[in-house]
Parts: structure tokens; C-alpha cells; sequence
């Protein structure tokens, strides 16, 4: 029997493009699919167009909350438990037809007593979906990345239920992303699997959380605030933190030296030296590790 996904959607006045993502998702060729919709305290006619929507598809599920914000709110659709796998979806953009597919195909081939993830490629559009511009490909990832950048956007990320069950079981209190705390978990207890196909048409708003299709302007100063500023930084850092507290025990030896090596309580010279001259890449843009490095010299992160 094909296993069933559920696909999370947290909505927000959004009825502006909800339909077009509404109808892509119903255009796939995959068709074990449940639509599963919080919406975040609308109050536009978000919930209207659902409940059009719910009257000519049975697949379409609606829970109306209060406003908790998109981090709380995609944790809470974690919690239904009706399906094999799970796709994060934003409200937004423009699913491929192949994307749910792809997805399932390599999920399947996992070992599914572990969290996995797979996650694809977007291509970046306006408003009004005109193509921007190509979005990166053949895309690198290990489990040392992951404590410094998300490669995985989350509307191109499918998870198993294992995943979704490890997220649950440990909410942190200080996370940036839900897709971000998702690929630290899978790529540090489970598998992240990557397809280097292009699955979702990402509509860049000016509203986006962050830089990227952007220009080459406003990237470098969104990097600037964000790392050299340190602000960014001390975040990713308490999210480090409370990672290492939450899963440590649960790591092999090879990971647990990974974290013992760049995530400690208090700051070390000798240990911030070691982790300056490491002789691996963190980020995958060398003027984004070049600038985590020197963070590591002044006890930033």
C-alpha cells in the first residue's frame, strides 16, 4: 500500500497566493496526500478560501488557532499523526508536479527506524511568479554543517515519521527554524537525503525571513546583520546548546566529539583556536566560514 503524507501548511493572511499553492499540491501525481492546515489567526479571508476548498476535496483538514507565530505553529501540526511521511509547506509558493513523488521514492529507500529527511531545490520568483533566478544545485550537507547553516528549505522537506515523533518529543525553547532544528536532528541521529531536483517554485516576498534569490547587496548585508552583528550568532549558539543538552546521549561517539569540539558552555582560547583552524568548511560559502571563524576567536559563538 503506498504510504500516505501528510502536508503541513501553516496559514496566515493568506489569501492572497493560498490558492495557487493549494492547487499545485493537488496537482501532484502522487495522490496518498492529506492537506493538513493550521491556520494562525487569520483575518483576511484565509479561511474562507479553505473551507471553499474542503467542499470539493475530502483531503483537506482545517484547524483554526490563536496567533503563536510560524515556529510554534508548524510544531503543533506535527502533532497529527495520521501519515507515513511529512512535507513542511509554506502558503505561498508553487509545488512541481513531481515533488511529493520524489519524495516518497526516496524515503522509502531509508531506514525508517531512524529520523530521515530528504529535501530538494527551488527556483526563486516575484510576486507574481516571473522567474527570478535559478536556485542553487548539488547543494553539500553533513552533520558539522548543519550546527551552522540550514541547506534545506523547508517547503522542499519531507520527513518520516520517526522525525516527526523526535521532534515532538523534544520542543526546544530556543530554535530559529523549524526546518533548521528538523535537519540537525535527522542529520545527527538519522539521514538526510537529497535529490538535486528543483521542486518548488519559491515566491520571494518582501515579508521573506531570509536573503536568499536576493541580490548580491542585499545577501552580503543581510549577512552582515546577522553574523557580524553577533545577534544572529548568539542565537544559532543557544540553539547549539540546548541541542547538544537534549540529544547528546543519543549521538554515536564520532558526533558527540563534533559537538564537544564546537559547542561548549563557556569560552576556551585553546578550544577556540582548535576550532578556528578546523580543517573542514562549517558553511558552505567561504566568506560565511571565513566569518564564523572569526567569531569563534572573540567567543562570539
Amino acid at each position: 500500500m503506498e504510504k500516505k503524507v501528510a502536508v503541513l501548511i501553516s496559514s496566515y493572511n493568506g489569501e492572497k497566493y493560498l490558492k495557487e499553492q493549494l492547487d499545485s499540491i493537488l496537482r501532484q501525481t502522487y495522490k496518498n496526500v492529506e492537506i493538513v492546515i493550521r491556520d494562525d489567526g487569520s483575518k483576511d479571508a484565509t479561511i474562507s478560501i479553505i473551507q471553499e476548498y474542503q467542499k470539493k476535496h475530502a483531503n483537506i483538514l482545517l484547524q483554526e488557532g490563536e496567533n503563536l507565530g510560524f515556529l510554534k505553529s508548524f510544531f503543533q501540526l506535527l502533532e497529527f499523526e495520521d501519515a507515513d511521511y511529512f512535507a513542511f509547506c509554506d502558503q505561498d509558493d508553487v509545488w512541481l508536479e513531481n515533488k511529493i513523488e520524489l519524495a516518497v521514492q526516496a524515503l522509502n529507500q531509508a531506514d525508517d527506524s531512524k529520523p530521515n529527511m530528504v529535501f530538494g531545490n527551488s527556483d526563486y520568483y516575484d510576486e507574481t511568479m516571473h522567474l527570478i533566478g535559478k536556485g542553487e544545485q548539488h547543494k553539500t550537507f553533513s552533520f558539522k554543517n548543519s550546527l551552522y547553516e540550514c541547506v534545506a528549505q523547508g517547503m522542499t522537506m519531507t520527513i518520516n515519521n520517526e522525525a516527526r515523533k523526535m521532534i515532538l518529543q523534544n520542543i526546544p525553547e530556543k530554535c530559529l527554524f523549524h526546518d533548521w532544528w528538523t535537519y540537525m536532528i535527522c542529520s545527527g541521529m538519522g539521514n538526510v537525503l537529497y535529490n538535486d531536483e528543483t521542486v518548488v517554485k519559491y515566491r520571494r516576498l518582501p515579508k521573506n525571513a531570509t536573503a536568499e534569490g536576493q541580490s548580491i547587496f542585499k545577501i552580503f548585508a543581510w549577512r552582515i546583520k546577522n553574523l557580524l552583528t553577533g545577534e544572529g550568532m548568539k542565537n544559532i549558539r543557544a540553539q547549539q546548546l540546548e541541542y547538544k543538552h537534549r540529544f547528546y546521549n543519543k549521538m554515536s561517539t564520532e558526533k558527540q566529539k563534533i559537538l564537544d569540539i564546537f559547542v561548549q558552555e563557556k569560552y576556551n582560547f585553546l578550544n577556540a583556536v582548535r576550532k578556528t583552524f578546523y580543517p573542514h568548511k562549517l558553511r558552505r560559502k567561504l566568506t560565511d566560514d571565513f566569518m564564523v571563524r572569526i567569531l569563534f576567536l572573540f567567543g562570539i559563538l
